[in-house]
């Protein structure tokens, strides 16, 4: 008997032609339609996706199947779904509980990431920036913390609701980073002030988004795109590098000849 392959081609699109349906259904449910046959569908699909993990599993064994690194994707979601699926088939009564099963079901959505062109290849290139990013993520934070402290001590009794508590401070000096509300914050402190304090007012927070919204998130980009985009091409650096070896040396053996 013909073995199935659930990696094939022809197997990919039958998966990717059911998660198009499947998100097409959920979109209707999520809109309010009522329609029997709308649950029906979504049940038919989830149960479709069982059967795919299961056939998965019995072609690789399920050890083999989860160090595939897309399957643990695949198989976390369709793990997700199996209470919508109970939900659908028990009496429950707790709205809420049904909510959260379909907002869970919506996971789905993000089985389509490896259908992408080269989707293997910016999964390496994610990793590799996230991980030459990291330093510059926790000094990043840093800065944001620094600047939350300050602001809630310099100005937590003039605005209170941005900086009564380092907490709120937080976010609003990571919303100046991200150059939003950059006037109406210092703004809103400002006009507490006299005119040398407003002067200090407005040289403080324009340090504060010349350092973090300027020049901060301006090389955390740089970094972590220039990671993303990079072809991972160290094999590739290696050749060149045994290749430049080997000419130096036939070089170094035709000088020793000619001497």
């Amino acid at each position: 008997m013909k073995t199935i392959n659930p990696y094939s081609p022809r197997a990919e699109r039958l998966v990717m032609a059911v998660i198009l349906v499947n998100s097409v259904v959920i979109l209707l449910l999520a809109s309010g339609f009522k329609w029997p046959w709308l649950l029906t569908l979504d049940v038919a699909c989830s149960l479709f996706f069982i059967a795919e993990m299961a056939i998965k599993m019995r072609h690789d064994g399920v050890l083999g199947y989860w160090h595939r690194g897309w399957n643990i994707l695949d198989g976390t979601l369709v793990l997700l779904s199996l209470p919508s699926i109970a939900a659908t088939l028990l009496p429950v009564t707790d709205l809420s509980f049904l909510l959260i099963l379909r907002l869970l079901r919506a996971f789905r959505f993000f089985r389509v990431i490896h259908f992408f062109p080269g989707a293997e290849q910016i999964g390496r290139n994610f990793r590799k920036a996230m991980r030459e990013s990291m330093s510059l993520f926790a000094g990043y934070l840093l800065i944001i913390l620094v600047f939350a402290v300050l602001s809630t001590s310099f100005f937590g009794h003039v605005a209170p609701q941005y900086f009564g508590t380092p907490l709120e401070s937080i976010y609003s000096v990571f919303r100046l980073f991200t150059i939003e509300g950059w006037y109406d914050i210092p703004d809103a402190v400002a006009k507490t002030y006299g005119t040398w304090g407003i002067i200090g007012v407005r040289l403080y927070f324009t340090v504060l988004l010349i350092l973090g919204g300027v020049i901060g998130l301006s090389l955390i980009n740089s970094v972590f795109v220039d990671a993303m985009v990079s072809d991972n091409n160290d094999e590739v650096l290696e050749h060149i590098k045994q290749l430049e070896a080997k000419i130096d040396k036939l070089l170094e053996d035709d000088k020793n000849k000619k001497s």
